[in-house]
């Protein structure tokens, strides 16, 4: 390859899609920086994005439980670094809720959130990728915005 050209090495990043029986989506409140996430997190080196899911779920909500199919898969770009957004299904909470406990250096809260006011929760950007998750647009999202491909 020419010394010109550069090789992306996108920051990869997992996370979880969980609903309640109202069809609302659970939504946690991190310590370190303002506003709301879904339950996730950065991938590590040698891991996949499903293992990284599983322990980020573990690590932030105390269950213990490998993540559904995957829903979405969001490409984006920004701070001059291509990402690769994993969402996977983490199915419909019941009385496994009663059983999160949050990770206190990481977490304080979280809450049901229904689709219709996610853009109030979420930062815009994972606004759009879970709002699209949620709506069925994926599994393959643009910042955030399903993308049909155009072959012409």
């Amino acid at each position: 390859m020419p010394p010109s050209r550069r090789i992306a090495r996108p920051l990869v990043a997992a996370g979880a899609v969980f609903r309640d029986a109202r069809g609302r989506v659970l939504l946690v409140h991190p310590t370190y920086k303002p506003g709301w996430e879904v339950p996730g997190g950065v991938v590590e080196p040698g891991e996949s994005p499903a293992v990284a899911c599983r322990r980020e779920l573990r690590e932030e909500l105390g269950l213990d439980r490998a993540p559904g199919p995957l829903l979405s898969v969001d490409w984006t770009e920004g701070d001059g670094h291509d990402r690769l957004l994993f969402l996977f299904d983490g199915g419909v909470l019941g009385d496994d809720e009663d059983r999160i406990v949050l990770g206190a250096d990481e977490l304080d809260r979280w809450a049901w959130v229904a689709p219709a006011d996610l853009a109030a929760h979420l930062p815009p950007p994972l606004a759009r990728r879970v709002g699209s998750t949620v709506a069925g647009a994926g599994p393959y999202l643009e910042h955030g915005l399903a993308v049909t491909t155009d072959a012409g």
